[in-house]
Order: structure tokens, then C-alpha cells, then sequence
């Protein structure tokens, strides 16, 4: 059974009580809309209300996970999102703290939002194929989900390495230095997925549930405020996100740069 979560490029699957969210904008390589963004939230939402769902699996399709949002801010026909919502359309903090679990199954290119998704995500499944970045500053955005969780996830000095080079880091990587938690052959990444949600499953819902509270708290704060006032007013993401459009170097990189 196929169910839309209100964006195109964005669609719910159910397998028994396991509901599959699959990211599928191949015309845009995955690149997530505001409305996909906000789907992604829609569908944490009913695995969490729905008495015949028990979790949710996150995928993509192709080579492709997610590369976060789309920088061209492109939308597409039919695509619903809630007037005036800001930094709430975000899905990472419902899926950090969803009752229910959520499994993330990285098939692909992860970075940006879509590294966040699995991130946030319960397990993150990944092919050995994936590849893995931060890219936000390279686009002048000062992201504040990153700043908060990444350091959690990697320690501080990882955490300096990945955001302020914005490296490629692969998957036998990403699993050593704790970004992602199990690497499986990319033929065996559904049936790991689902074996995944299973042993979850077999834990106690409310015990689960505190186990969840007390990890989430080891987040810093997510100053949103910074992110979002820098978006409004500082000319580094206009630039960032017009040189990656153009297909040339943005204006504060040294034009003598060695290479």
C-alpha cells in the first residue's frame, strides 16, 4: 500500500506494521523540498498515531539518499506545506525523539539534511556504498542542527574536522569515527533495515522510551535563531547557494589559493 505525505518526491510504503518513507525525486537527485522536508516529519507523526504502523524505515532510491535541501529552492506541482511554520517544518528533532522507531537506510549520497535524517534516526543501516558529507559551509550556511548534535556523535575534534573541511568521508569511515552505526553490503541494505527495526521491536516500548530521553539529552542547544538570522541577512548563503548554481567558486575563497 503507497500513501502520499503531501510532497512530490516523497512516498509512504507499508510492509505489515514496518512503513517505509521513500525519498524519490530522481530529477533533482533526492535534493528535498520544503514540502518533503515537512513530509518526512508527517510520516514520524503516523508511525507514532497509527495503531497498525509499530516503526519507520527512511530510504532513497538510486545512488542517492538525500543531499539535503534543494539550493535552486525549487518546489514541485502539488507540494503542501503550512503557511508561516519556519524552522518547524524540520523533521530531525521528531525523529531524534519518536517513540516509535525509526530506522535510517542510507543507500547512497547522505549529507547536508539527509546526513541529519540518519543521524537523528534510531540506527542508521548504511550500503558500502554510501558516501557521506557536511557541506553547509561551503554554501555559507551556519547550521545549527550540526553544531549541536555532531559533536555528540563524533567528539569535538572529529566534529572540527568534518564541518570546517566539508570532506567526503565513506562509509567503512563514517562507521570508525561513530557518524553512522552499521555498514552492510549494498544488495542486503532492505533486508538489514528491516532485521534492524526488528530488534528494536523486541525492546520495551516505555523503558525504550526513557533509554531515548536520557540519550537525547546529551544534545547541545539548536540555536536556531543564529541559523535562521543568518539566512535572512548575511550575504553568505545568497552567495554560497549562487555559486553552487552558477558552477563556480564562491567570492571569499583566496583567488590565489594554491591547488
Amino acid at each position: 500500500m503507497v500513501e502520499g505525505l503531501g510532497a512530490v518526491g516523497l512516498r509512504l510504503e507499508r510492509e505489515g506494521p514496518i512503513a517505509w518513507c521513500v525519498i524519490d525525486r530522481p530529477a533533482a537527485r533526492n535534493a528535498l523540498t520544503p514540502a518533503m522536508y515537512f513530509g518526512i516529519k508527517r510520516a514520524v507523526r503516523l508511525v507514532n498515531t497509527d495503531s497498525e504502523l509499530a516503526a519507520l524505515i527512511i530510504t532513497g532510491t538510486g545512488d542517492v539518499f538525500a543531499p539535503g535541501g534543494d539550493l535552486g529552492g525549487r518546489a514541485e506541482p502539488g507540494d503542501s506545506v503550512p503557511d508561516d511554520i519556519g524552522y518547524d517544518i524540520l523533521p530531525f528533532t521528531a525523529i531524534r525523539e519518536s517513540r516509535a522507531p525509526v530506522i535510517a537506510a542510507v543507500n547512497g549520497i547522505c549529507q547536508a539534511g539527509g546526513l541529519l535524517i540518519a543521524m537523528m534516526a534510531d540506527i542508521a543501516v548504511a550500503s558500502d556504498r554510501a558516501t557521506f558529507r557536511v557541506p553547509e559551509l561551503l554554501r555559507g550556511i551556519p547550521d545549527a542542527t550540526y553544531a549541536a548534535a555532531l559533536p555528540a556523535h563524533v567528539g569535538v575534534a572529529v566534529a572540527r574536522d568534518l564541518l570546517l573541511s566539508a570532506r567526503t568521508v565513506d562509509a567503512a569511515e563514517a562507521q570508525r569515527i561513530g557518524l553512522i552505526s552499521r555498514v552492510v553490503d549494498h544488495a542486503q541494505l532492505r533486508a538489514e533495515a528491516l532485521e534492524a527495526a526488528r530488534q528494536i521491536l523486541r525492546t520495551a516500548p516505555e523503558a525504550r522510551a526513557h533509554v531515548k530521553r536520557m540519550l537525547n539529552e546529551r544534545y547541545g542547544l539548536i540555536d536556531y535563531q543564529t541559523m535562521f538570522g543568518a539566512l535572512e541577512v548575511s550575504p553568505e548563503p545568497r552567495e554560497g547557494m549562487l555559486a553552487f548554481m552558477e558552477k563556480r567558486e564562491p567570492n571569499w575563497i583566496p583567488p590565489d589559493l594554491p591547488t
